[in-house]
């Protein structure tokens, strides 16, 4: 049973014989969020009380952002997570694919995460950590990290609320550059939005990717060798302090005053990350010299107390840690603190304990650590044992002794879902009067910020640092990065879910999500392989948002395998979720929930770099073609919201939505591969109308395209998510018109291409396309200047 070492913060905790009342006030009164039938099950499972460390250790472990406790049975039952080139689906820090190649197997490694709670609070901080933690999962995996890219949800920036929401949106594309391009490595694109339901809730979402070769990759357990020989846990990085301290169980409840609330945001260092990452990679080369199984981790929601105990049970075993043992944990740091404070900057090493003082060695000497940064260092905390136990010892007397499975197993909470009632689409017989002149929809739209150009965004990242680069953030729908060098496989990765159809019709919606981020892949020329999934949604205790959390989930798993992903061995899958996030909460105390917001990252693969696609139209005279199939469905698009229509209706039912895209997935991939597309861009926002300006929109120095509308302007082209629009040659046309027809598709023609830098219409006046590019251009300016 713990026992005191005599400091207040060791004395043992009173749970048990005490009134909720008084529970209420002795929890809240130590800053946790452990609900107080959580904490009497904890004293039931023990049969004692718990000390204040196990307190602090389970208010992290059983949080929504640890345990997943409202979500984790549902995100069994309806996401598919298995495809033969999956090497490690969810369970890990990152999920894992092989892609083959003629130099031997290689491994893309992918996670996703948000930080959405720190962001609001300390937008540069909060967003620089999301990027810091994220870059840990991929590279504890064994991987070298190549690459980030971020989903962005800001508020009204023209709003009652705007003074506050310019000041986050500012912080977050600030923090999200400064930690990535010190760490050196490159952003890969994402993508932003703005709507008032995130004026008091931003999302930050980040995704992170490695390259290694398969044979390399690092499980984050302790190996099966620590039954044959002592293993120790080598701590690295920053001392160990209180910054971030209940940022776990902060990420898992209603967000109120933002001041009192920065204690929980965790402070970045990439100058340190990326010494960290040099050194990783010796200790990696060492350990596979010598032939040693190893386990690596990061250390971030929960700190040490998650790290050490998840990577323990992820072997079957039992840990032991010593915080007197070492400087990583300071002697006046209270244990409680030091057990779940999530200090940046952190990693833990399970090797065997013959190899520890090498760790050591190159941490410490070889590196330098403890003169980079005041107490840094590489130090054995502690062994893991057989007895499956979580252990913490601090001047001499034993403050943590609880069963491991009892930290890692987690929680289950069902809480009540109620669905929405079915609603009929929304749907347009004849253009609306504020539709029905497409020149000035174009010239309201390229004035708005939700039509405003990326690029404001886009110059705060490096994209080239690492020279891996093909398609740059903003140059295609998708970023596209050298798989090996020499070699001639790229990677394709794209983030999507757009606020509209998400609020339309959470199933519809996610659905549209998966197969938009499909077919940005796609339109680059590579193949979809894996997705990842950040279900951003508001206070699980409430029906509603259950039930559109739910919604949402089925549309993911029912577009996912319909969709579907060939792999090099011909197989045809489920297109599988190979890691991901839940963040819940997103809900002001007194205040809305975030309307339903899955964020959904995928990563294709390309044979061939050469086959990389951009949407920029090419060449005068070629056609621009329509695939896919028009529904007549308008819900949660731009159309209806300038015409007034309703905001929620239904839209494509998701098997059918992914179904669509799989056959155009086919189609396009073979016209890119045979060399008769030369530009593909999906059809998405502002539908075939606003898909058709961007394709005009010059890159860098390349000039302004024209087209010349052969379609008659009616209210289909402004129907979202309906397929692709493709440049190819006319005579390439009648081909894929049959290919199309057979596998239920249209394909025609709907302009010509030309070079007049404008888009005439044949019943309106024409779109000066380099007039409307300045409108564009200049609409994030006063916010990202």
């Amino acid at each position: 049973m713990p026992s005191s070492s005599g400091s207040s913060a060791e004395l043992q905790a009173r749970v048990t014989g005490l009134d909720d009342a008084a529970l209420e006030r002795s929890l809240r009164g130590r800053g946790l969020n452990l609900k107080l039938h959580e904490a009497r099950r904890l004293a039931s499972e023990l049969g004692r009380d718990p000390s204040w460390a196990e307190l602090f250790l389970f208010d992290a472990m059983w949080s929504e952002h640890c345990s997943y406790k409202s979500t984790r049975h549902l995100l069994k039952r309806y996401l598919p997570t298995g495809a033969p080139h999956v090497i490690l689906g969810p369970g890990e820090d990152s999920g894992v694919i092989r892609v083959d190649t003629n130099d031997g197997p290689y491994a893309v490694v992918m996670a996703h995460e948000s930080h959405n709670h720190p962001s609001q609070v300390l937008p540069h901080e909060g967003a620089a950590t999301g990027v810091g933690g994220i870059l840990r999962d991929v590279a504890c995996m064994g991987a070298e990290v190549v690459g980030v890219m971020d989903g962005l949800r800001f508020g009204d920036l023209d709003g009652p609320n705007a003074a506050r929401v310019r000041e986050v949106a500012r912080g977050v594309v600030e923090g999200v550059a400064h930690y990535g391009d010190a760490v050196g490595v490159p952003n890969l694109g994402g993508d932003a939005e703005f709507s008032p339901v995130f004026d008091e809730n931003v999302l930050v979402n980040v995704v992170s990717l490695g390259v290694c070769r398969e044979g390399e990759i690092v499980r984050s357990r302790v190996p099966a060798a620590a039954r044959r020989e002592p293993y120790e846990l080598v701590l690295v990085g920053k001392p160990t302090d209180s910054s971030g301290l209940g940022g776990a169980s902060f990420a898992s409840v209603t967000l109120t005053g933002e001041a009192e609330s920065m204690g929980a945001v965790q402070l970045p260092d990439p100058f340190l990350k990326r010494v960290l990452l040099v050194a990783q990679a010796e200790v990696l080369k060492r350990a596979r010299e010598a032939g040693l199984e190893i386990g690596y981790k990061d250390l971030g929601a929960g700190g040490i107390g998650c790290a050490g105990s998840e990577i323990a049970a992820a072997g079957g075993f039992g840990v032991e840690l010593d915080f007197d043992r070492e400087t990583l944990v300071p002697p006046g740091l209270a244990s409680e603190f030091a057990l779940v404070a999530e200090t940046q900057e952190r990693f833990a090493w399970a090797v065997p304990a013959s190899f520890a003082p090498e760790v050591l060695r190159i941490y410490n000497e070889q590196y330098s650590l403890p003169e980079l940064y005041p107490g840094a260092g590489a130090r054995v905390l502690g062994r893991f044992e057989g007895h499956g136990r979580f252990v913490v010892r601090r001047a001499g007397q034993v403050v943590v002794d609880v069963p491991n499975e009892l930290i890692t197993a987690g929680i289950s909470v069902r809480h009540p879902a109620k669905r929405r009632p079915p609603l009929p689409p929304v749907t347009m017989e004849a253009l609306p009067a504020a539709l029905a002149d497409p020149a000035a929809l174009l010239k309201r739209w390229a004035a708005s910020r939700r039509g405003a150009s990326r690029r404001p965004l886009f110059r705060f990242y490096d994209s080239e640092v690492q020279g891996r680069a093909v398609l740059r953030a903003g140059e295609a729908d998708a970023g596209v990065f050298l798989l090996r060098w020499g070699g001639p496989e790229a990677v394709a990765v794209t983030v999507d879910g757009d606020p509209g159809r998400l609020e339309a019709d959470p199933a519809g919606g996610a659905a549209a999500a998966v197969c938009e981020v499909a077919r940005n892949l796609v339109a680059a020329g590579a193949a979809p392989r894996a997705l990842t999934d950040c279900l951003n949604f508001g206070n699980p205790e409430h029906p509603e948002v259950m039930g559109d959390l739910e919604e949402a989930l089925r549309g993911l798993g029912e577009a996912a395998r319909a969709v579907g992903s060939e792999w090099e061995g011909g197989a045809f899958t489920a297109l599988p979720y190979i890691s991901g996030n839940v963040s819940l909460y997103n809900q002001r105390s007194g205040g809305r929930n975030i309307t339903p917001t899955p964020i959904v990252a995928g990563v294709g693969v390309l044979a061939d770099l050469g086959r990389a696609t951009t949407p920029r139209l090419k060449t005068a005279g070629d056609v621009l073609v329509f695939l896919g199939r028009r529904r007549g469905m308008f819900s949660g698009s731009w159309a209806a919201a300038e015409a007034g229509l309703p905001e929620r209706g239904a839209l494509p039912a998701p098997s059918e939505a992914g179904a669509q895209a799989r056959a155009e997935i086919t189609l396009v991939l073979a016209g890119i591969g045979e060399g008769r597309i030369s530009a593909a861009h999906d059809v998405a926002e502002g539908g075939v109308l606003w898909t058709a300006f961007e394709m005009c929109l010059p890159f860098a120095s390349e000039r302004c395209m024209g087209l010349d509308m052969s379609a008659p302007y009616e209210s289909w082209m402004l129907e979202e998510g309906c397929g692709f629009l493709l440049e190819m040659a006319p005579s390439a046309l009648p081909v894929l018109a049959r290919q199309a027809a057979a596998a239920g598709l249209e394909a025609f023609e709907v302009a010509r291409v030309t070079a007049t830098g404008r888009i005439r219409f044949a019943t309106s006046r024409d779109a000066d396309v380099k007039a409307l590019a300045a409108l564009r251009a200049d609409g994030l300016g006063d916010i990202f200047p």
